[in-house]
């Protein structure tokens, strides 16, 4: 097939994943209820009290991850965030809680840049949802870089419930979500709803709950990790969801296969689902990675998305029993037709070339352990 014209060769980012977007003006990591020094205190979040044991310090005094690169991660939050928002607005798929994180529904987005979204989310929330139903909602998941997601709502709504419903990002992205969740009542009802006390615990970048826990924290540091998430509860115990998306590929190598080899070590009933590039050693992948470049953004785990099967031999290696991967184009033409035509009405795609081009450098990779037997390593499309 010929290689047509990347038009996102003079972007700053690629394509429909988390670091895909133009160069926008951020929306504001340190928000003023963090910056702010608070005396220990009980916050309300519509008559509901949000007990805070600790001093909240400035994001400056806590945070220490501040290099160029991570801020240029940071930064694909809002990117992927705002390509949402304006999908959901043309009618692509139904998410009335996104726009409590980004009000704004923006400027126009290109047509393949939407569809790329509706098959990244409608592969996800397949697997997804299709692992709860396995384990009949006594699970808990783990969404590794959740930015500004707004899956726990959905799963709320649709009585798709697991036992707890855990989330890690930076500390600054979630001191911005814990502030969108205190001051939207739409986000904080469904979190006191599941509740049984009176109260929650809330400091500088962490918020528990029973059934929803966002935390700060940094998914290079296995340990300081692994005792956050404990600290809140984390049962081993239970069967486990862990989803990933544009999360390993920013990280070395390394890093990422000690997270993939910790999260092995630590369930002994399991899913990991990681959504990101593949294909990335042909002409069309080196454009994405130098239009990153130029915005300091590396992608410093890219050797692992050379192919489908690297994305795979990942997840073996680290000792998971079975695993899986394809390409969001091979995705796409499995979902549910009828909604695909849909969505495909919706907009006129001229380059649909180009839209084949883009699925082709996206996978979806899935692994699984079963030893309650759930029949894990039936999922797929």
């Amino acid at each position: 097939m010929r290689l047509k014209k990347n038009p996102w060769a003079n972007c700053d980012l690629p394509a429909f994943c988390l670091p895909y977007l133009k160069q926008s003006s951020r929306l504001s990591a340190k928000c003023p209820y963090v910056r702010r020094p608070l005396k220990h205190s009980v916050v309300r979040i519509s008559g509901f009290s949000l007990h805070s044991p600790f001093p909240v310090r400035p994001i400056s005094e806590t945070v220490t991850d501040t290099d160029t690169a991570d801020e240029a991660v940071r930064t694909t939050c809002d990117d992927a965030t705002t390509c949402k928002r304006f999908a959901t607005s043309k009618g692509y798929w139904k998410d009335p809680y996104i726009q409590y994180f980004v009000r704004s529904v923006g400027e126009r987005k290109a047509p393949e840049i939407n569809r790329g979204y509706y098959a990244r989310v409608q592969g996800v929330n397949h697997l997804l949802d299709a692992f709860i139903k396995k384990a009949e909602c006594d699970c808990q998941i783990i969404n590794l870089g959740a930015g500004l997601d707004t899956t726990f709502w959905r799963l709320k709504d649709e009585n798709l419930m697991p036992r707890k419903f855990f989330e890690v990002d930076f500390p600054t992205i979630v001191a911005r979500k814990i502030h969108n969740i205190k001051t939207k009542p739409p986000l904080s009802k469904p979190i006191i709803e599941t509740h049984s006390t009176d109260s929650l615990l809330l400091d500088a970048h962490s918020l528990d709950s029973d059934r929803y826990c966002i935390i700060g924290a940094d998914l290079r540091d296995i340990s300081s990790l692994d005792e956050k998430l404990k600290k809140f509860q984390l049962n081993p115990e239970l069967p486990t969801l862990l989803l990933s998306e544009c999360v390993l590929v920013y990280m070395t190598p390394f890093q990422s296969s000690n997270l993939v080899n910790w999260a092995a070590e630590t369930f002994h009933t399991a899913m990991f689902i990681n959504y990101e590039q593949v294909n990335m050693s042909d002409r069309f992948g080196q454009v994405m990675i130098e239009n990153l470049q130029r915005r300091q953004c590396t992608l410093a785990g890219v050797e692992l998305c050379q192919s489908l099967d690297s994305q795979k031999e990942r997840f073996l290696k680290a000792g998971w029993e079975h695993a899986d991967a394809l390409d969001m184009m091979t995705i796409y033409s499995m979902l549910r037709q009828d909604d695909v035509a849909r969505i495909e009405r919706l907009e006129f795609l001229d380059e649909k070339e180009l839209l084949q081009q883009l699925l082709q450098h996206y996978s979806i990779s899935w692994a699984a352990k079963d030893k309650l037997n759930l029949g894990l390593s039936q999922l797929a499309f």
